[in-house]
């Protein structure tokens, strides 16, 4: 990944956060025929791992110690140059894109264990539940449907190796231009600008 120092984060709190906020990973590893790309939500699990489920048929289930690397997609727009104080100053601004991802690497583990995969999934479920009015809970399952659905996933986990952020933020930006940005973006008031916005707001210096 390429990542000038100005938007590297390795802070654990704001990765977390990113993670728990966005859980759709798109997990990649090398297969016989190339590349594979997978896209499952991944729940961080202590400091050193992520935590998830797949089919049985899912080529992750076959890929036991096998090098990951998984990728979180955080909020993301276009950044108008018109927005930036500096360029009715000078005109010499352009437009970019704005965006927060993660990168995590690690070796995943096939976990076969259906006590480990029904508390894990309890653990999801009460995650993404919790606020609803009526959560749903895993016992709330016909106990024989809940069996036939354990019996077609397996559970897996990727011990990490390494885990960092590129938060693309206008920090390389005067924190007048930041501010142009982040009033353009509430403007603008697109799918995800709102939450590009307070992340921007969060990391100003």
């Amino acid at each position: 990944m390429y990542l000038p120092a100005a938007f590297a984060e390795s802070r654990r709190a704001p990765l977390a956060a990113l993670l728990r906020a966005y859980p759709l990973a798109t997990v990649l590893l090398q297969g016989v025929e190339g590349i594979v790309a997978n896209w499952l939500p991944l729940m961080l699990a202590g400091d050193d791992r992520l935590q998830g489920h797949v089919a049985r048929g899912n080529e992750l289930a076959q890929a036991d110690g096998r090098e990951t690397l998984v990728l979180f997609h955080g909020p993301q727009g276009y950044v108008s140059p018109n927005w930036y104080p500096s360029k009715h100053v000078t005109g010499r601004e352009v437009p970019t894109w704005n965006y927060a991802v993660v990168e995590a690497r690690g070796r995943l583990r096939v976990i076969d264990d259906a006590p480990w995969l029904r508390a894990f999934l309890q653990r999801l479920t009460d995650r993404h539940e919790a606020g609803l009015p009526q959560p749903w809970h895993v016992d709330d399952a016909p106990s024989d449907h809940l069996e036939t659905s354990l019996r077609a996933i397996v559970g897996i986990e990727i011990v990490l190796t390494s885990l960092r952020g590129k938060f693309k933020l206008s920090q390389n930006h005067p924190a007048a231009n930041r501010a142009g940005v982040i009033a353009g973006l509430r403007r603008r008031g697109g799918a995800g600008d709102g939450e590009l916005a307070d992340l921007m707001q969060d990391a100003a210096p």
